[in-house]
């Protein structure tokens, strides 16, 4: 069986030729790392820990009494969390088909009691909105609730009410499309730069290209993201 320093080594080494792949040019691996967390999600959610594996791969490379004896042996934890990083470095998690679902549109000129409806029997609470092909906005329940804050006085036809009147109180740009094969990680730096900007967006929505003429694939919330 082979010694959790071997491990280490042989997995250090995998994850320093995909750091090279990715920012395609010969470098050393902790200013590869200190480039990369600068544009790659992966990298700089994991930059402390790939830094501290450098120092510890130093410590072993450059400390070793002979070939056969290690100055010291990685905890089991270590090389479990490793090879964590290593996966998602390599194979990251996707935002499809991990978030693929049937998206429940609707159409400006539907009724907010339908809509009302699919929020009490399926517990949806994010919607995207088109009139034919062109998406008009996402309504939430925040954006509902905007709504009738501006009609308290003067609700005579509640159910009646059309939902392109509803999106006229929403919030613009709660939303942001985003390509079916960005990362888990790329996701949620989205959602933390728009707080960053001072728009707290509500949803992701995904489609092939990110492009709002395309089908949409799936949805993504705040919530979504810390669950995951």
């Amino acid at each position: 069986m082979a010694k959790n320093s071997e491990v280490f080594l042989t997995t250090f080494t995998r994850i320093e030729k995909e750091l090279k792949a990715l920012l395609k040019k010969e470098v050393g691996f902790s200013r590869s790392v200190k480039i990369l967390r600068r544009r790659n999600p992966i990298v700089k959610r994991y930059a402390e820990d790939l830094l501290e594996y450098a120092e510890l791969r130093n410590a072993i490379v450059h400390n070793k009494i002979n070939t056969n004896y290690a100055i010291a042996e990685p905890h089991d934890t270590v090389i479990d969390s490793m090879k964590t990083v290593e996966k998602e470095l390599i194979q990251p998690r996707k935002v499809f088909p991990l978030f693929a679902s049937d998206v429940h549109t609707f159409e400006v000129n539907d009724r907010i009691s339908d809509l009302l409806q699919v929020i009490n029997e399926k517990g949806f609470t994010k919607f995207p909105i088109y009139e034919g092909n062109k998406f008009r906005g996402l309504i939430s329940q925040k954006g509902i609730t905007n709504w009738l804050e501006t009609r308290a006085d003067n609700i005579p036809q509640f159910n009646e009410t059309l939902l392109k009147e509803v999106l006229a109180c929403v919030q613009r740009n709660n939303y942001k499309f985003l390509k079916s094969n960005a990362s888990v990680y790329r996701a949620e730096e989205i959602f933390k730069e728009q707080i960053g900007k001072g728009n707290r967006i509500e949803a992701l929505l995904i489609t092939r290209n990110s492009s709002f003429k395309e089908d949409l694939e799936g949805i993504i919330t705040n919530w979504d993201i810390m669950k995951v």
